[in-house]
């Protein structure tokens, strides 16, 4: 007898009580870890953001293109990518050359952009993540990956979920999922973080108020 059908031998033994017919097995995994309001996930999500070194901006839909306009005066940016799907009025006051997501762009020409701005799918307030999906005003991936800055716009309350699970419903598998915790980073042996080898070195969050623009406009 070889050594291969020893093994399956005690395997079939050890399975021999076992029902032949396929059995779920149910998982009670959890949702979300804690009990908190809007006003509390949306703190949490602020928080793991700043924690992993992303840039954290806060303001009304209102004062968004002001906002926008003023973070890429004060990183000096000259050019900026727009994807197709962009909002125009949120660059309307930005004094910079806004470059269209192209198909024809090269890696070298992506490189020499300053600053990349999109919106995103849904953001994880126990991860300090933020998912995009490829939709048109979030842009093809690799608009978010090579451009060494990368600000990105989360409409708060509505695109803030608690956990994973739950930004996982929100989500199509089928698309081309970028999840972000954090500006680009890695570490050696050593644990020399080394930031930008394989995405922007620099990450800054808009937390976009809706409601405040809601409440304000009824």
């Amino acid at each position: 007898m070889s050594s291969r059908e020893r093994i399956l031998g005690r395997v079939r033994r050890a399975l021999a009580d076992v029902p032949s017919e396929d059995t779920p097995i149910e998982r009670a995994y959890l949702r979300e870890h804690g009990d908190r309001s809007v006003e509390e996930t949306v703190e949490l999500l602020a928080e793991n953001l700043a924690d992993y070194r992303a840039i954290v901006h806060r303001c009304t839909a209102a004062d968004l293109p002001a906002t926008l306009a003023g973070m890429l005066a004060a990183r000096g940016s000259k050019t900026v990518l727009v994807p197709p799907g962009l909002e125009r009025s949120w660059l309307a006051e930005a004094d910079t050359e806004q470059v269209p997501d192209r198909v024809e762009s090269t890696p070298h020409e992506l490189d020499r952009i300053d600053s990349v701005v999109t919106a995103c799918a849904v953001a994880v307030a126990e991860t300090g993540t933020i998912v995009l999906d490829g939709s048109p005003d979030q842009g093809r991936r690799r608009i978010t990956l090579v451009p060494d800055h990368h600000v990105c716009v989360v409409r708060v309350p509505d695109q803030v979920v608690s956990s994973v699970p739950q930004a996982l419903e929100r989500l199509d598998p089928a698309r081309p999922l970028t999840w972000i915790s954090g500006p680009s980073a890695t570490s050696d042996i050593e644990l020399d973080r080394v930031e930008g080898v394989h995405g922007p070195r620099t990450l800054e969050v808009v937390l976009v108020d809706t409601q405040s623009s809601a409440e304000t406009n009824s």
